[in-house]
């Protein structure tokens, strides 16, 4: 079965970095649009960031010019460099692949942004 697990957040300070990780198991990676999403405490889930199977990216305008969505299909992960973070980037950062209409999600990863 699908198997999408996070990995890589925690806290750190304004204007610090993370890297987070989505390890992909379960389907055929390469041949499927990867993405993040967060979601902040009283928030709705958002998109954050998309990259294709041809590796085309989209972002979130919030995020634009700070994070960087990667993926490598050797080794079936996708990543999501976070710079210059802020202290709303606070969220849990969740992994998702589409199947069509169906969704599968990771576990996800808290980030904090704080100091």
């Amino acid at each position: 079965q699908v198997q999408l697990v996070e990995s890589g957040g925690g806290l750190v300070q304004p204007g610090g970095s993370l890297r987070l990780s989505c390890a992909a198991s379960g389907f055929t990676f390469r041949s499927y649009a990867m993405n993040w999403y967060h979601q902040a405490p009283g928030k709705q889930r958002e998109l954050v960031a998309t990259i294709s199977s041809g590796g085309s990216t989209n972002y979130a305008d919030s995020v634009k010019g700070r994070f960087t969505i990667s993926r490598d299909n050797a080794k079936t992960t996708v990543y999501l460099q976070m710079n210059g973070l802020k202290p709303e980037d606070t969220a849990v950062y969740y992994c998702n692949v589409k199947f069509g209409l169906r969704s599968s999600w990771g576990q996800g990863t808290q980030v904090t942004v704080s100091s």
